[in-house]
């Protein structure tokens, strides 16, 4: 905060922004998406969960601040069934060509306790500011190992927002090197690619993990834009999903644009990648939204919540162009929300939240929260005691459903539209639904009042109606 240019290049994407937002007015939005992440049964999956968690980027072994019965009280208390879980380069690679296949056994012990409550698991290659080496400390950066941090002596300035040390020389420098703009170290991004074969190796065939996010926010350090998401980020990801491909055939690879100026609301360029598995690819994208007025600290009300408003439809539009532009001609491909999150002491808060959920569902996405931590932004005290966002997020949704189309959620219950016949698994909140609800449009198999779980079965192409 201390150097002027920072400001400069703040008010430079500010202008951006608002550029961006007037050119998005004069293109007509995309159709929702109808192609979804689908689990081992072929049922198309709606994500409602969280990320776990944020502490997994400080903890020495690289796994988050999390336990089995915290697991079972989130289901209890938000019926989520999908989970972001947090895993990091610098721990499944701690030494250079070195897999660490105890902390492999260690993630995979966390996969059985979501396995055994009906979860499905994406696996997240975090990473926020390169790594903790860029600072001699360490408290700064997490997500590289410090064998593949190069930032050639440069230095690193923190101060009170963490997001401007993406601006700092030897954070900068770190990723050029990663991406090879300096010509000095091409094996880093082999060893990254190595990395996720690893880790496809671990889980091919486990039926619980139905994604792989190649890579938390990626940044481009000198490049920036076009030439970042079209060239080497592109390239990186091509890389990555083929060294998954040696190991697992099937599990969804999730794609996220740069994150400077989409999370925003800007547009992408990434570039499409060619799954080499047999049959249909599996490619999904995977974005965040975080408007630029309240990642600076504004609530969603005055004058930040028009602002903010229209950046949640320009993103919109801009998350289904890119998708469909992922798809190759062949439709959209699968999104899923994969962060978005805020300080809920803020004004305006659960308006701001219902406004990210409404949005997602009319565009046919899953929404990941962030994240599972205690405090202002997760939702629990370091207590255990209950936070505003459980309810906000215990609300009626399709959990997994054979051939979605679409979905509408309100408290009183849900609507969704299937293509075909077969099953379909909804949630609605226990203590709103205390009796079986009614049901048009599909008849019950099972509804268990306790977890809140309807099971249907769906004769074909129908609009299936679930209300109390």
């Amino acid at each position: 905060m201390r150097n002027p240019s920072r400001w400069a290049l703040a008010g430079a994407l500010v202008l951006l922004i608002a550029g961006g937002a007037v050119a998005a007015s004069l293109r007509v939005a995309p159709e929702a998406s109808t192609r979804f992440i689908q689990d081992a049964d072929g049922r198309s999956i709606v994500a409602h969960g969280f990320n776990t968690a944020s502490s997994a980027k400080s903890t020495p072994d690289g796994l988050p601040l999390f336990t089995e019965d915290d697991l079972a009280r989130e289901q209890t208390d938000m019926g989520t069934d999908f989970v972001r879980f947090l895993i990091s380069w610098r721990a499944v690679e701690p030494e250079k060509g070195v897999i660490d296949q105890g902390y492999l056994d260690a993630v995979e012990e966390r996969v059985q306790w979501y396995a055994d409550r009906g979860y499905d698991v994406m696996l997240d290659m975090h990473q926020d500011l390169w790594g903790s080496a860029i600072t001699p400390g360490g408290d700064w950066g997490n997500g590289a190992p410090a064998w593949a941090t190069f930032t050639d002596g440069l230095p690193v300035n923190t101060g009170d927002m963490w997001e401007l040390v993406y601006l700092e020389p030897g954070t900068i420098r770190a990723f050029d090197h990663f991406w090879n703009t300096t010509g000095e170290h091409p094996e880093l991004a082999e060893h990254y690619a190595d990395a996720w074969r690893a880790v496809a190796e671990r889980f091919a065939g486990n039926d619980t993990v139905v994604a792989y996010d190649l890579m938390n926010e990626p940044y481009g350090g000198t490049l920036q834009g076009v030439a970042f998401e079209s060239g080497p980020l592109t390239t990186l990801y091509q890389r990555a999903t083929d060294a998954i491909r040696e190991a697992d055939p099937d599990t969804w690879v999730c794609v996220e644009p740069q994150a400077f100026g989409f999370n925003w609301g800007l547009p992408s360029a990434l570039g499409p990648i060619d799954d080499p598995r047999d049959g249909d690819p599996r490619v999904a994208f995977c974005p965040h939204l975080y408007p630029l007025p309240m990642d600076l600290g504004d609530g969603f009300a005055g004058d930040t919540r028009g602002l903010v408003q229209g950046t949640v439809a320009q993103w919109r539009s801009n998350v289904l162009r890119t998708a469909e532009m992922l798809g190759q001609g062949e439709g959209a491909v699968p999104v899923i929300l994969g962060e978005f999150g805020l300080d809920t002491t803020r004004e305006g808060a659960e308006q701001y939240v219902k406004l990210v959920y409404e949005t997602a569902d009319a565009a046919g996405m899953g929404v990941v929260y962030w994240s599972r931590d205690d405090g202002s932004w997760g939702p629990y005290e370091s207590d255990g005691t209950a936070r505003n966002l459980v309810s906000w997020l215990n609300r009626p949704y399709p959990r997994e459903v054979d051939g979605l189309v679409s979905w509408t959620s309100s408290d009183d219950g849900v609507t969704f539209e299937v293509r075909k016949s077969g099953a379909a698994t909804v949630y609605l909140p226990p203590a709103a639904f205390t009796a079986q609800p009614a049901v048009s449009g599909a008849e019950v198999a099972s509804w268990d009042a306790a977890s809140g779980i309807l099971t249907l079965d769906v004769a074909g192409d129908e609009t299936v109606t679930v209300a109390r």
